[in-house]
């Protein structure tokens, strides 16, 4: 039978968690929503892709603030009933650490399972997605990056093109094109109609032009020839949609444990760290949030989001040494953890006097 102080306390933790995560997450969509307006209007990613894009980066930024969320949660939670003389009044009646972490636990193990899926395969399949948009979108932006009036870069050679306007069925009028070719060779070629028209190849496009004039040589000298044309066809190739290497941060979980590439073992180990680390947090939490009555709620919170800071940046010290082999993999990053772990368990046996009755 759950008892009502426990749905109390999980009450309690449940609610600050929800709202930390999801403040922590509006900040930060916020910063990634002025990156991803700018990509639009840069061009790299197309206007119907920008609330996909924030949406998986919030799946990525998840993985970390579901952690933080919880650790920072506990520590909030905790620090209230200790302030209004709530937790004393509980301990008077025989509320010990067990009746802390058992509503903690309800919570705890459901987001741990949600943080394990984040970090194996969601973070991954995310930041594999928002790839792929990036370069599709660089894929139809050398298709629809010629605009009228203006003078556009486009393609692998960098060619110039410029059209004066655009006619109903989509081709353009007046076009200037200018571009480098081997050995020097500047090709300067003036039509009265472009069109864009698809090849044999999916990867590779024609820019047609009609009705014109070539100029071929290299500048500085005269030495030109000069070519009328009816039909003149320039191919491009357009950008890979496949990434020349895949990154360990995108490589598949079963990949990794296969691999036995220092970065591999660090990506491996990094992710199965994520919901070690919440699962550690959770538990350093209930003894970082003791605090005498009246204290304030927040006394505490300094001292806990320095000791986050610290495993943060110990376990990213522990993955880099992964990566450069100057740790073994079988220390790799669990000494962190281990140490952290030893530290909670350390504190709260202090706050609970179990250290007097092991040395007794």
């Amino acid at each position: 039978m759950i008892r009502i102080l426990d749905r109390y306390i999980f009450r309690e933790i449940a609610s600050s968690w929800l709202g930390v995560t999801l403040v922590l997450l509006l900040i930060l969509l916020t910063n990634q929503f002025a990156r991803v307006l700018g990509d639009v209007a840069k061009g790299k990613l197309p206007k119907n892709a920008a609330f996909e894009v924030i949406g998986l980066s919030a799946v990525q930024y998840l993985t970390i603030l579901v952690p933080i969320g919880l650790f920072l949660a506990t520590m909030l939670a905790l620090g209230r009933l200790y302030r209004d003389s709530e937790m004393p009044a509980m301990m008077a009646c025989r509320v010990g650490p067990s009746g802390i972490y058992r509503p903690l636990t309800w919570l705890l193990l459901p987001l741990t399972l949600l943080v394990a899926w984040l970090s194996i395969s969601g973070g991954p399949w995310a930041l594999i997605t928002v790839d792929r948009i990036g370069a599709e979108a660089r894929r139809e932006a050398d298709l629809a990056s010629i605009e009228p009036g203006q003078f556009t870069t486009f393609g692998p050679d960098r060619a110039v093109v410029y059209g004066a306007s655009v006619t109903p069925n989509g081709s353009m009028e007046k076009v200037f094109m200018q571009r480098r070719v081997d050995d020097g060779v500047v090709e300067v070629v003036i039509s009265e109609l472009g069109e864009m028209v698809d090849s044999d190849d999916p990867n590779i496009r024609l820019l047609v032009l009609h009705n014109g004039r070539r100029y071929e040589g290299v500048p500085g000298t005269s030495e030109f020839r000069v070519i009328e044309f009816a039909e003149h066809g320039v191919p491009y190739r357009l950008p890979s949609l496949e990434s020349p290497e895949q990154k360990p941060r995108v490589m598949a979980f079963t990949d990794l444990l296969r691999s036995s590439e220092p970065d591999h073992v660090a990506e491996m180990q990094w992710r199965l760290s994520v919901p070690i680390a919440t699962v550690i947090l959770a538990i350093l939490a209930v003894p970082l949030s003791r605090s005498q009555p009246r204290a304030g709620r927040y006394g505490r919170l300094a001292v806990g989001l320095l000791v986050f800071i610290i495993y943060l940046n110990m376990m990213s010290a522990a993955k880099a040494w992964i990566e450069q082999s100057q740790i073994s993999p079988l220390l790799g990053i669990w000494w962190v953890h281990g140490c952290i772990l030893v530290f909670a368990l350390g504190l709260l046996a202090v706050q609970n006097g179990m250290h007097k009755r092991i040395f007794r």
